[in-house]
């Protein structure tokens, strides 16, 4: 019965957690349908959300990104198709559009190197998770990082998001793609074991725990390229028109 309680009132929270806050803005220009077209599947796109949830996030990865989702449609598809894979409060596992995301800012993370037999792995593994739920027993965790912002030194910040379970649809969004690109063996942040090898040699690689892997950690890997839509298909800036002025509006008025 208690259970039942906890579990009853982490659905009002998450949905609570999951609405929209007033007064966000998008900056990045480019219209949702060139983003479409330059998704491979594969691609991570990261989003600069504006709900509580991301709130919590992004205080505890000090990082603007608060949610990934995993591409797993064909290139060239439409941004009205259900083709991206993520994880949240309310529906669990499940796949939503990029239109879901017109009016956020986003960046297309892209995995080098896979062949199209790791490609359909990885997309298989985490469609296989599709219908997987939170533990919403455990949200309230997070509300705590809502009300107030504790003073956590941000060497256990990435601990703090684990909400008590090993499988990848009881944490943030991240933990499922995180453990998609491990059961191929492709890297994010992996640890180095210095000790081990020949001098010269390739030190030894181990994984970290899925569970353990934030938004930002696609971004600020090493082994994921940033895809910009507008570099994509041939920037120039000689084409651009500019207002006789050069500027928008005055200086700020900071006082």
């Amino acid at each position: 019965m208690f259970d039942s309680l906890k579990r009853a009132i982490g659905e009002r929270l998450a949905a609570f957690l999951s609405k929209d806050l007033p007064g966000y803005q998008r900056l990045d220009a480019v219209a949702i349908d060139v983003v479409a077209g330059t998704l491979e599947k594969g691609d991570i796109v990261l989003v600069d959300g504006n709900t509580r949830i991301s709130t919590a996030i992004k205080y505890l990865t000090q990082s603007t990104w608060s949610h990934a989702c995993l591409y797993v449609g064909e290139k060239g598809a439409k941004s009205s198709q259900l083709n991206l894979l993520e994880a949240n409060l309310e529906n669990g596992v499940h796949l939503t559009s990029l239109d879901h995301y017109a009016n956020f800012n986003l960046r297309i993370c892209r995995p080098v190197n896979l062949s199209d037999e790791e490609t359909e792995q990885l997309t298989e593994f985490a469609n296989q998770r599709i219908g997987h739920q939170y533990d919403l027993k455990n949200v309230v965790d997070l509300i705590r990082y809502i009300i107030q912002k504790p003073a956590v030194p941000n060497r256990y910040r990435r601990a703090l998001l684990s909400l008590g379970s090993g499988e990848p649809t009881k944490a943030i969004c991240s933990t499922l793609i995180a453990e998609s690109f491990q059961s191929i063996n492709y890297p994010i942040l992996p640890q180095r074991n210095r000790q081990s090898g020949e001098a010269g040699e390739l030190p030894l690689l181990y994984k970290q725990h899925f569970t353990h892997f934030t938004p930002r950690d696609f971004d600020l890997s090493p082994y994921f390229r940033i895809v910009k839509p507008t570099i994509e298909y041939g920037f120039d800036h000689h084409s651009l028109a500019w207002e006789a002025s050069g500027v928008e509006t005055g200086p700020l008025d900071l006082t």
